[in-house]
């Protein structure tokens, strides 16, 4: 399985870009998938999730309220939609997809790296004040 992302560029604060992922290659029982971004001298930090199944969404808190994730109606397919971009949501971002086993493990949490399966390339956003 891979993940394709893509949507990052170069946005003035308080713009908007979407990201958006797809998984290719063999079947993938998908649980979820996710992004996470990291930015230079930080440590990787969670954006948002959605469950494949029924479409629970979960947020970071520094992005709540501002970006929106979406699955997309191609199977493997999720979007990140981001509004109101600061400066300080500059860095790579990665999408990432976790498996049903794995989601039902014990201690899995979504908001944690390790716990995801499969990871795209990262894109690179850019906010310039």
């Amino acid at each position: 399985v891979q993940l394709q992302a893509c949507g990052g560029g170069l946005v003035q604060a308080g713009g908007s870009l979407r990201l958006s992922c797809a998984a290719s290659g063999r079947t993938f029982s998908g649980y979820a998938m996710g992004w996470f971004r990291q930015a230079p001298g930080k440590e990787r930090e969670f954006v948002a999730v959605i469950r494949r199944s029924g479409g629970d969404a979960y947020y970071g808190d520094s992005v709540k309220g501002r970006f929106r994730i979406s699955k997309g109606t191609a199977e493997n397919t999720v979007y990140l939609q981001m509004n109101s971009l600061k400066p300080e949501d500059k860095g790579v971002y990665w999408c990432a997809a976790v498996s049903v086993s794995r989601a039902y493990s014990a201690g899995y949490s979504y908001s944690t790296p390790a716990d995801y399966d499969v990871w795209g390339q990262g894109t690179l956003v850019t906010v310039s004040s």
